[in-house]
């Protein structure tokens, strides 16, 4: 009996013992845990709409280290890793008992280390707490983080870790930046022999390095590939396979596209190290690699922009600041897609889809180009000739500058203005002006990023789309009121597409534009297709003049090219909306054959007051049964204006011309409409209405 009372007491005492050391352990792990903090401190990186890196920075130690987590990298490297560093990995405690004693063993019997016992888990120790030489206490706290590793982490968190961390030569640091480095490619899909030398560098990333190293680089992977258990790993004849594999002997730089997006990214949210972006990267590459070998062109001091959107979404896809980032002979560091400039004759389209749509003219509409004065304002052509009459369509595609400037007098520039607040931009004016005819040439300031804004709806039917920033800036469509009719744009695209394309260019099937600013300072080119639309600016960001640049010669083979290296498959122009057709002049109604306006702005063919629709009034809602499915008609009246008068729908003629300043009209369905009337003289009126 007292035998069994002293070994209740014994064990109890045991117990309470092993329970304090427990506890003690416990309590020390708590105040000294391990630094895994640390481990946050990884590359900025900058990303694609898809998840591909655009762009990483150094850490603030210089370091490449991408965060790499086990879903970033090929399996096979992973069975490959823990075949050779520690194939009992997913079974110890961050601690190998067999390895321990296996390297003690060797120790004694060969009185030198032939193999180590350092778990992934111990390395991970090391890596993030780095010590100076390899004392016995070294690798006794390494023993112990690693312990504490394992009780904090799981084991693909461990893994991640190492994949991040590990070293591997120079700044590389983690499997992703050395693949990158020396493969050019994310660490996803590896052959064996790529695999093999990512798990033989660590060891000895400096001396193993095989942009220096050649020979040990390769000595290195061989001794991985030999290793049995990593042959079992691979499977039959594929590690022998591998070794005739040449190792590659050089570095490569890490991807470094959209600079200037990159900044505005870090600069935006400093703190968050994934920033994602509307980019697509194969269409920033292909845009950068035109914009230098422009650059290289054009010489020195000049810089490009190029801006590619979505016309249906507004997201950037490619965005070009500067010819170069780093060249400060071209103040490089200037994102020249946000910088206001004259934006030349890029503008004219929009003045001649509001003539367009107020049914002032067609295509085939007579109208001359010849000297003018507009109250002062004496508009010359580009080529300081003349070409006579022209018809509007040879206008627009020749960029004359005197049709252009007699349009937006007649449609008046205020409402031009009014229009582009539309698509939510707003040209600058010059100090203290308001918008006046010069507007049309260039007068005003805009930047790239907005005129490509404007464009996206010519190639959208109308309805303009907002441009995000690249970064965080939301893109979308704008759900007010179109910028112009679909009949208007699509006889605007029908123009444009038939414009030549620059010398040596395929024709794409796009339509475009280009423009010159005042002094030659600046060059633009605003193409697009059915999806997309891209805007090149050239010129120096000093604003100096550069005798010979135009937007013809300099911007539009730019642009043709940024079109065909985007990878993007051109997409057909939207088909013509109903009521849109290409009317020979003969067929034209009397008053649109030519155009009747002068070079003052008055009617050449009399002084009755200009026609104006009183009834139904702008913006009225008007019941006429929509909701039930039988429409009654409309009674449309005017006053002012000298007969036969010519009534449009949505820019589509009705049936006869009228004497009578009462009308009816049966719309097709309920929704907004657009009615103009146009009087024998060319004058016009337009009211907007909503059918209910």
């Amino acid at each position: 009996m007292r035998r069994w009372h002293k070994f209740a007491i014994g064990s109890a005492a045991g117990i309470i013992l092993a329970g304090a050391a427990l506890f003690a352990l416990d309590a020390a792990d708590k105040a000294f845990p391990p630094p895994l903090d640390r481990a946050n401190a990884v590359s900025a990186e900058v990303l694609d709409a898809d998840g591909q890196l655009l762009r990483a920075f150094a850490t603030s130690q210089g370091r490449w280290r991408l965060k790499t987590a086990v879903s970033d990298v090929d399996p096979q490297f992973l069975r490959m890793l823990i075949a050779y560093e520690d194939q009992r990995f997913y079974d110890h405690g961050g601690v190998d008992p067999w390895a321990l004693g296996r390297a003690a063993v060797q120790l004694v019997s060969n009185g030198r280390i032939v193999s180590g016992a350092s778990t992934l888990s111990m390395q991970v120790a090391r890596l993030i707490e780095p010590r100076e030489g390899r004392s016995l206490s070294a690798k006794l706290l390494q023993l112990v983080r690693a312990v504490q590793i394992e009780r904090r982490l799981s084991k693909e968190e461990i893994l991640d870790l190492y994949l991040t961390h590990a070293p591997y030569g120079g700044n590389l640091e983690g499997v992703r930046a050395a693949s990158l480095a020396y493969f050019g490619k994310e660490p996803r899909r590896l052959t064996v022999a790529e695999a093999a030398l990512l798990v033989a560098l660590p060891q000895l990333p400096e001396r193993r390095r095989p942009d220096r190293n050649l020979k040990a680089a390769e000595a290195a992977r061989k001794r991985v590939l030999d290793r049995v258990a990593v042959a079992r790993a691979v499977g039959d004849g594929e590690a022998e396979r591998a070794e005739g594999v040449a190792v590659p002997s050089r570095r490569m730089q890490l991807p470094a596209l959209a600079a200037h997006v990159a900044e505005a990214a870090l600069r935006k949210e400093p703190d968050v190290l994934k920033h994602q972006t509307t980019l697509k990267k194969q269409v920033q590459q292909g845009l950068e690699a035109v914009a230098r070998a422009a650059a290289f062109k054009l010489g020195p001091k000049l810089s490009l922009a190029m801006v590619m959107a979505d016309a249906q979404t507004g997201a950037i896809v490619g965005e070009v600041g500067s010819a170069d980032y780093f060249d400060a002979s071209r103040s490089g560091w200037i994102d020249m897609t946000r910088v206001n400039r004259s934006p030349g004759s890029t503008l004219k389209p929009f003045i001649y889809g509001l003539a367009f749509e107020q049914g002032l003219v067609s295509q085939e509409t007579i109208i001359e180009d010849r000297p003018a004065d507009f109250f002062g304002y004496r508009p010359r052509n580009f080529d300081m000739s003349y070409q006579g009459d022209v018809t509007v369509r040879e206008a627009l595609q020749l960029s004359l500058n005197v049709p252009a400037v007699k349009l937006l007098d007649a449609v008046g520039p205020s409402r031009l203005m009014v229009r582009f607040r539309r698509a939510e931009v707003r040209p600058v004016l010059p100090p203290n002006e308001t918008p006046g005819l010069a507007i049309g040439l260039g007068g005003v300031g805009i930047t790239l990023k907005d005129l490509v804004q404007l464009y996206t709806a010519l190639a959208n039917r109308g309805q303009p789309a907002r441009l995000g920033d690249g970064v965080s800036g939301a893109p979308g469509k704008l759900d007010g009121e179109p910028l112009l009719e679909p009949v208007a744009v699509w006889n605007v695209a029908d123009i444009l597409s038939g414009v030549i394309p620059p010398s040596g260019a395929p024709q794409r099937g796009i339509a475009y534009k280009t423009g010159t600013s005042y002094g030659y300072r600046d060059a633009w080119s605003v193409g697009y297709d059915g999806r997309y639309v891209l805007g090149v600016w050239v010129g120096r960001p000093d604003n100096s003049a550069v005798p010979g640049l135009t937007g013809y010669g300099t911007a539009a083979p730019v642009l043709f090219e940024g079109f065909a290296k985007s990878g993007i498959a051109t997409t057909p122009l939207p088909r013509p909306p109903a009521g849109a057709v290409r009317i020979a002049q003969s067929e034209l109604p009397i008053s649109q054959r030519r155009f009747a306006l002068n070079a003052s702005g008055l009617l050449a063919s009399g002084r009755e007051a200009p026609p104006e629709i009183i009834y139904p009034p702008e913006g009225a809602h008007v019941d006429l049964g929509a909701g039930q499915g039988n429409l009654s008609p409309l009674m449309l009246k005017l006053q002012g204006g000298r007969a036969p008068f010519r009534w449009l729908a949505n820019g589509k003629p009705l049936p006869d011309l009228s004497r009578r300043r009462i009308q009816q009209w049966l719309p097709d369905g309920g929704g907004y409409s657009k009615l103009t009337v146009i009087d024998s003289a060319g004058r016009a009126a337009s009211v907007g209405v909503f059918i209910d």
